[in-house]
């Protein structure tokens, strides 16, 4: 009886105790379901399901007459997963399938066959099937055998990122710019917040092997694409542009140069090319010279000390300047001319014709010595120590010295006279020039005109008027022919011609080495070069009634092969020039002449009436691959029929060429 009371005990004991372990896990699944469910579930659905950006297209840039610079590429990755296909349908539709896959991207129908059938094998639900697919074979491959059944029950996946391309290349690439890993440079880099558009996302599940896959058949939200910039930028001129500095840095074998084109009466920048000089002596547009490189002008900033001493009265083009033997000391520091035994007694005038540095700097300490606080007046007066205020990042800072200044020397003022000890950007000094040749009217240089939404115009700029008049009628007058007279029979008469008139101003000027330690650690420098030059010219077409005002400046050309202005920078200018008029005339001025260093392209001889029927310039795609070369052309309003597969071997029409929308290209693929 005792034994069986202490079963019984031990009994009830046993069902106390399952019955509070049944009570716990019964408190703890409410727990779990009910009060920290919530967490819980978040907690499984983060690890399982997430959120996947997708990246919207940026806005494409424009040039003034509807040509494409820039542009977002879609590009998709195509995966599939095999294991979401029904047996009888894989199996129906495999040869169909891998048919259609090798005709698209090669390799043979049995690969594709084997590739798939060895996935399900593996139960793979992320087979790679292509990379870096264009987008019109993102749209092919989508209504494929099997494909065209979508994510569930196809296996289709794509994903889907965009790269930029440049339709023409490299040209005025360093202009139209970028906003990337590397930061935010030029147009793209300026406006970047108005053409990154809106991202949008799609749900994604994680698979095996911590690989995610898409959801739905559709995104969530859909991207919203950037808006689109309509630049300034003439192709044409910017073409001419960029091959005429191209060709003489190549023949001088220049360090790094820029030239750039401004339309006279409204700012807008026609054309910009910035090119520097790789290890192997290839250039490449690597860094924005024309706006961001800060420097000594040298003789073009002549133009400023004879407009100060004519706005001043001081002097007059008339005025006789005794130039002596071509050799001067200004507190023991020379001011030499060129030209040997110098020029004698000349006018003020002949002393800007042929840049005698000995008769500026003369003209200047005569008339400034005691007060040079009226010099540099009367210079900011131009407004020559502000820059543009141009919308593209880096713009350099002018330097015009004062007398107020600890650095001002017994020699500052002779030296501003022939551009030393001051510093401008080559697009600041055209401003200038721009604005003689404006009739006094400085305008802000601007490259953009137009922000759109897509065929709508959301805000334009137009010119901007920095100062009404930097100087009088007068003096504008007598600069400007005297700058004819610089191309008639000055320093740049080896650029004259009889059939379209040009006036500017030659530039030379010996560059600053800065002290600094060598190799050795031994600090060198702090002296001007004698061997690394600038070449200028800056002026502007046609000299009665300009149309354009241009810049070139060209760093250290070989010494051997010349560095004076009027050897390296003028011929660029008056090709940029001659080719301008040649393409859009200018006041019924005929150009008929043959330039020994470049000659005129046939396309440029009968250009005024092709441009009425072309619109688009044909880009180079050889090299890319088939999909991206048709997508791009696809993508700027051409047809595409092509051959064979790979990679572009040969295109019907050359790079460069004009052709019209919806016009036929034939591709040949390796």
């Amino acid at each position: 009886m005792v034994i069986k009371k202490s079963i019984l005990n031990k009994l009830y004991v046993v069902v106390i105790l399952m019955t509070l372990f049944f009570v716990v896990i019964i408190f703890r699944i409410f727990k779990l379901q009910y009060i920290e469910g919530d967490k819980y579930r978040k907690l499984s659905q983060e690890k399982t399901v997430k959120n996947d950006t997708i990246f919207a297209n940026r806005g494409n840039v424009y040039a003034s007459d509807g040509n494409l610079l820039a542009t977002s590429m879609s590009k998709f990755t195509i995966r599939m997963d095999v294991m979401a296909v029904k047996s009888s349908v894989f199996e129906r539709n495999i040869r169909a399938l891998s048919e259609s896959l090798s005709g698209l991207l090669g390799g043979s129908t049995e690969s594709y066959q084997k590739k798939l059938r060895e996935a399900r094998k593996r139960n793979n639900r992320y087979l790679l099937i292509a990379r870096n697919v264009g987008y019109n074979d993102y749209a092919a491959m989508k209504t494929f055998p099997i494909f065209e059944l979508g994510v569930y029950r196809g296996g289709f996946i794509a994903e889907q990122q965009t790269v930029r391309v440049h339709p023409i290349g490299k040209i005025a690439e360093r202009t139209i710019g970028y906003d990337d890993y590397r930061g935010g440079a030029g147009i793209e880099g300026a406006f970047a917040e108005y053409m990154q558009g809106e991202n949008g996302w799609r749900l994604k599940q994680k698979i095996a092997k911590g690989q995610w896959k898409p959801i739905n058949d559709v995104n969530e939200k859909e991207p919203i694409d950037g808006h689109d910039i309509i630049t300034t930028i003439d192709v044409n001129i910017q073409d001419v542009t960029h091959h005429a500095l191209l060709k003489q840095m190549q023949n001088f074998e220049a360090e790094h140069g820029c030239a750039v084109v401004m339309e006279v009466e409204t700012g807008k920048i026609k054309a910009i090319s910035n090119l520097g000089r790789t290890s192997n002596g290839k250039y490449y547009e690597k860094r924005n010279y024309a706006v961001w490189e800060s420097h000594e002008p040298g003789s073009t900033f002549k133009l400023a000390s004879l407009m100060a001493a004519l706005e001043d009265k001081v002097a007059d083009t008339s005025t006789v300047v005794d130039c002596e033997k071509g050799r001067i000391f200004i507190n023991d520091r020379k001011v030499e001319d060129s030209r040997a035994g110098g020029y004698g007694k000349i006018s003020l005038a002949r002393v800007f014709e042929v840049s005698s540095n000995v008769g500026i700097v003369k003209t200047i300490k005569k008339h400034y010595d005691k007060t040079p606080e009226k010099f540099v007046k009367r210079i900011k007066a131009f407004g020559l120590d502000q820059q543009t205020g141009v919308k593209i990042k880096g713009e350099g800072k002018p330097y015009i010295p004062n007398p107020s200044e600890k650095s001002w020397s017994p020699i500052s003022l002779e030296w501003m006279a022939w551009g030393y000890g001051v510093s401008l950007t080559p697009l600041q000094t055209l401003a200038f020039y721009n604005a003689v040749a404006n009739n006094g009217k400085l305008v802000k240089p601007y490259f953009v005109k137009e922000l759109r939404v897509g065929n709508k115009v959301d805000k334009s700029f137009g010119t901007v008027v920095l100062k009404e008049k930097i100087a009088s009628q007068i003096t504008l007058n007598k600069v400007r022919k005297v700058m004819e007279d610089v191309v008639i029979k000055g320093t740049a008469k080896n650029i004259y011609s009889s059939n379209f008139s040009m006036a500017g101003k030659t530039g030379t000027a010996k560059k600053w080495i800065p002290r600094h330690k060598d190799a050795n650690g031994k600090i060198i420098g702090g002296h001007y070069s004698s061997t690394k030059y600038v070449a200028s010219f800056a002026g502007f077409f046609p000299a009665d009634e300009p149309k354009y005002s241009c810049i070139v400046v060209v760093h250290e050309p070989k010494k051997e092969k010349g560095y004076y202005g009027a050897q390296v920078a003028a011929p660029i200018f008056k090709e940029i020039a001659q080719k301008i008029y040649t393409t859009t005339p200018i006041n019924n001025q005929s150009v008929t002449d043959t330039i020994s260093y470049a000659s005129i392209d046939k396309e440029y001889d009968e250009y005024y009436t092709k441009l009425k029927k072309y619109k688009t310039i044909m880009p180079k795609v050889l090299g890319m691959s088939g999909m991206d070369a048709i997508s791009l052309l696809e993508n700027m309003g051409l047809k595409v029929r092509f051959t064979g597969m790979g990679k572009v071997v040969e295109q019907s029409v050359e790079s460069g060429i004009k052709v019209s929308k919806g016009a036929t290209i034939y591709l040949r693929l390796s």
